[in-house]
C-alpha cells in the first residue's frame, strides 16, 4: 500500500549506530549474529549450569568488513542497507571508478549456513587492478566451548568442540562443529576485469557429518552461482505468502515491516524437514550470551507476545513452538514437584531441559502466570487449526492436562469468601511480589481449566470434576463501587505498575468485559503504568482503545511504542531509554498484535474467528495477507466504507478429518452508514448474491 512513494522495506543509512547492540541482526531458525560481530549463536546450544546457563559463544569467522582501497582520490560514498525483501544486510563503498559491495545473510533454506558475499565492479574506463582490503579478526576461541582445530574439508577450515558445563548435572555436553572458508586480507579485481564476486561461508552442525553435508550442499549451489539466489527466492516466496501494511505514516509502515521481518527471520522455512525448535527468546538468536538479553532463555514472551502472530501467518512454525513446550514438559513436571505441587509448572526462564534456570528464585517461584500463557497458546492453536493430532499423538494433551493439575493443586480454598485463592504470586507487574489473587493470573488459570475440560471432551478423555469446580469458583477480583478490576487483593488506586497487566484481560486473554469496565481498566492503569516499563505495554492499551472505537486514543498509545524503535535498522530495545534486551522480539510481538488483532479486530474462538476492523487515527487503510485459518489462506483489507476478505487457497488435504473448512473464495463488502461512519463494522453488510454472511468468518469457514 503506497505512502508518499517511499519504500518501507529498505532501512538505509550512511553510518552505523555508535551503540553496536543496535546493529542489524542476521538470523535464521538455527544461527544468529549481528553484523560485524565476533560471536555466533546456535539454536539450543547453552553453556553453564542451572541459573548460569546461557547461549554459548561460537567465534564468528565472517566478522568481515570492507575498507576503502588505498589511493582513492575522491571521497567514497558509504551505504548500509537492511533489505527485508531478501533477508540480507548490504554494505557498499563507491566512487566514480568502482563499487564494492558486501552482502551478509543467514541462509533461508540452508539454516546451517551463514554467508558473506563480496562483489567489486569497475565503473569507469581503465584497466588497473582494484584492491579492496578486508578487516577481519577471527580467533578460534570461546569462553563457553572447548574448541579444537581439525583437518580441512573441501577447502574449508574445521573447528569443533563441546560446551564446558551442561545445564543439568550429569547431562551430556553439547557438541558444535564448524566449517568455514577463510577470507584473505584483500580482494583484487584484476587488470581488465569488469566485475567479480567472492563468497565466504560459515557452516555449523551438531556433528562433523552434519556440518560436512551442509557445506557440500552449499558448495553445490555456489558452484552454479545459485547460493544467494535460492536464499533471496525463498524470502520472496515468504513475502508473497504473508504481509502487513497500512495506508499511513511511513514510520508506522517501516515499524510493522521491521517487526514482522525480525520475527519471520527467527522461524524455519515453511515445510523445512527435521526442524527441532528450541524456543524463541526475547532477544532472538543474535543475542543471549552471558549477562546479555536474559542469556537467551525462553519466557512467557514466546507464548503470549510472539506466538499469536506466528500462528496467524505460519501455523507450522507455531506448532514447532508448542513442541518446544512439549519437549520440556519433563522439566516443568520437576519444577512443580520441587515446589510441592502436582502437574507442571513451566519455567519462568527455560533453556534446554525445561527446568527453572532463572538466576533469581522469586521470579521462578511466583510468576506462575506463565502456565496460563502456555495453555493459551495451545488453545489458540487448536481453535485455529483443529489439529487434534498434536494433542492425541504428539504430547499436547499432556501439557494441557498437567497445567490444569497444577492450578488445582496450587489454589487454596477460602471458607470466608467461598472462593479459591492463589496466594504468593507475582503478576506481570513485577513491582508487586507475593500478592494474593492477581486478577490476570486467576483469569488465566480459569481459562486454562475450562480449555482443558473442553479439550478432554473433544479427545474422549475423562474430565475431572475439580477442574471446572476450581474454574467456576476461583476469585476474580472486582471493585463494584469503582467498576474496575483491582490488580490483586489489596491493590490501592494510584499504585505504580510496571507494565501491561490487568489491561491484558479481554485481549489477549479471552475474558468478557462490559465496555465500561474495559474503559475503566484502561484509564485506571494507563495513569499509573511506569514509563520505564517494557516495550509491549502500550500496544495492549492501543488494542483496548480500538475495541472501544477510540481511534485517536488508540493512535496516541500506539505511538508510545516508537520510543523503543532505534534507527536506522528498526532494532527494538526493551525499555524506552535503550536499556534491557535488544532486538526485543517481545516488544515487536506486542506491536504486531496491535495491528494484526487490534486494527482488524480478529479474535480466534472455539466457535470460529470474528473480526471487527477499525483504523486508528492517522491510518486510512489496512491490508493483511496470508492469514491462516483452518487451512484457508485469507487476504484481508479494509478502509473507510469497505472491507474485503478473500480466501486465496483451498484447504490443505492434510487438514484433520472433520475440520469442515470449505473454501470461501468470495469478497465481502462492508458499507458503513453515512450517519455512522465510525460504527460497529460487524453490522451493515452488502455481499454478492448467495455469499455466506453476515460477519463471522466462522459461518463461511467452519460451516453450519
Amino acid at each position: 500500500m503506497a505512502d508518499a512513494g517511499k519504500d518501507p522495506t529498505l532501512f538505509t543509512a550512511h553510518s552505523l549506530p555508535s551503540d553496536r547492540r543496535l546493529w542489524a541482526s542476521v538470523t535464521n531458525a538455527y544461527l544468529g549474529t549481528r553484523v560485524y560481530h565476533d560471536t555466533l549463536h546456535v539454536s539450543g546450544i547453552y553453556n553453564g549450569a542451572l541459573g548460569d546457563t546461557h547461549r554459548a559463544v561460537l567465534p564468528s569467522p565472517l566478522n568481515i568488513q570492507l575498507e576503502a582501497p588505498a589511493g582513492t582520490g575522491e571521497q567514497l560514498t558509504t551505504t548500509f542497507v537492511l533489505d527485508t525483501n531478501t533477508g540480507s544486510f548490504l554494505h557498499t563503498l563507491e566512487d566514480s571508478s568502482f563499487r564494492a559491495s558486501q552482502r551478509i545473510y543467514a541462509h533461508r533454506t540452508l539454516p546451517h549456513v551463514l554467508a558473506c558475499r563480496v562483489s567489486v565492479t569497475r565503473l569507469a574506463p581503465g584497466s588497473q587492478p582494484i584492491t579492496v582490503p578486508l578487516q577481519s579478526a577471527f580467533s578460534p576461541e570461546s569462553p563457553d566451548l572447548a574448541l579444537h582445530l581439525g583437518p580441512d574439508f573441501q577447502g574449508a577450515r574445521y573447528l569443533y568442540g563441546h560446551t564446558l558445563a551442561p545445564e543439568q548435572l550429569g547431562a551430556p555436553q553439547q557438541e558444535v562443529h564448524m566449517l568455514w572458508t577463510p577470507a584473505p586480507p584483500a580482494l583484487t579485481l584484476a587488470e581488465g576485469q569488469q566485475h567479480r564476486t567472492w563468497e565466504f561461508l560459515a557452516v555449523v552442525g551438531g556433528s562433523q557429518a552434519e556440518a560436512q553435508a551442509c557445506l557440500t550442499e552449499a558448495l553445490q549451489l555456489q558452484a552454479s552461482s545459485a547460493l544467494y539466489a535460492v536464499h533471496a527466492q525463498a524470502w520472496a516466496r515468504l513475502w508473497e505468502g504473508c504481509g502487513l501494511d497500512v495506508v499511513g505514516p511511513l514510520a508506522l509502515r517501516q515499524a510493522l515491516r521491521g517487526a514482522l521481518y525480525y520475527l519471520l527471520s527467527a522461524l524455519p522455512e515453511p515445510g523445512a524437514p527435521g526442524h527441532v525448535c528450541h524456543g524463541l527468546s526475547p532477544g532472538g538468536l543474535s543475542n543471549g550470551s552471558r549477562e546479555e538479553c536474559y542469556w537467551g532463555h525462553v519466557f512467557w514472551d514466546q507464548d503470549l507476545w510472539m506466538f499469536p502472530n506466528v500462528l496467524m501467518f505460519q501455523p507450522e512454525a507455531a506448532r514447532a513452538l508448542l513442541q518446544y513446550r512439549i519437549q520440556t514438559l519433563g522439566g516443568a513436571l520437576d519444577n512443580a514437584r520441587n515446589l510441592g505441587y502436582q502437574g507442571a509448572k513451566f519455567a519462568w526462564e527455560s533453556a534446554g531441559s525445561g527446568r527453572e534456570v532463572c538466576p533469581e528464585d522469586i521470579y521462578g517461584t511466583q510468576e506462575v502466570h506463565i502456565n496460563g500463557a502456555v495453555a493459551l497458546a495451545f488453545q489458540l492453536y487448536q481453535h485455529s487449526t483443529q489439529d487434534l493430532q498434536l494433542f492425541q499423538e504428539a504430547g499436547g494433551w499432556g501439557v494441557v492436562r498437567a497445567v490444569a493439575e497444577f492450578w488445582c493443586s496450587r489454589v487454596e480454598w477460602s471458607p470466608t469468601e467461598e472462593k479459591y485463592h492463589l496466594k504468593g504470586v507475582m503478576p506481570p507487574d513485577e513491582y508487586h511480589a507475593g500478592v494474593t489473587n492477581s486478577v490476570y493470573t486467576n483469569v488465566l488459570a480459569q481459562n486454562s481449566l475450562r480449555f482443558a475440560a473442553a479439550l478432554a471432551q473433544d479427545l474422549g478423555q475423562p474430565v475431572p470434576s475439580r477442574w471446572l469446580e476450581v474454574a467456576d469458583k476461583i476469585k476474580v477480583p472486582f471493585d463494584p463501587a469503582r467498576n474496575f478490576h483491582p490488580e490483586f487483593d489489596g491493590y490501592e488506586l494510584g499504585e505504580e505498575v510496571k507494565q501491561a497487566d490487568v489491561v491484558l484481560l479481554g485481549y489477549p486473554v479471552p475474558f468478557p468485559l462490559s465496555p465500561q469496565v474495559r474503559r475503566n481498566n484502561l484509564e485506571v492503569y494507563e495513569a499509573v503504568t511506569s514509563p520505564r516499563g517494557p516495550a509491549m505495554t502500550w500496544s495492549m492499551f492501543a488494542v483496548g482503545w480500538m475495541e472501544l472505537k477510540e481511534p485517536r486514543r488508540a493512535w496516541n498509545l500506539l505511538q508510545r511504542s516508537f520510543a523503543n524503535i532505534t534507527e536506522p535498522f528498526k532494532v527494538w530495545t526493551e525499555n524506552a531509554d535503550g536499556s534491557g534486551a535488544v532486538n526485543f522480539l517481545t516488544g515487536m510481538g506486542g506491536f504486531l498484535q496491535a495491528a494484526l488483532f487490534g486494527f482488524t479486530g480478529f479474535r480466534i474462538t472455539r466457535a470460529g474467528v470474528t473480526f471487527d476492523p477499525m483504523c486508528p487515527a492517522e491510518v486510512s487503510g489496512v491490508r493483511v495477507s496470508g492469514i491462516s485459518y483452518l487451512g484457508n489462506k485469507l487476504d484481508f483489507s479494509f478502509s473507510e466504507g469497505l472491507v474485503t476478505v478473500e480466501d486465496t487457497r483451498s484447504p490443505s488435504p492434510a487438514l484433520p478429518a472433520g475440520s469442515n473448512a470449505p473454501s470461501c473464495r468470495t469478497q465481502w463488502q462492508q458499507v458503513l452508514l453515512q450517519e455512522n461512519p465510525g460504527g460497529d463494522c460487524r453490522r451493515h453488510w452488502s455481499r454478492p448474491p448467495g455469499a455466506p454472511g453476515p460477519s463471522r468468518l466462522a459461518e463461511s469457514l467452519t460451516g453450519p
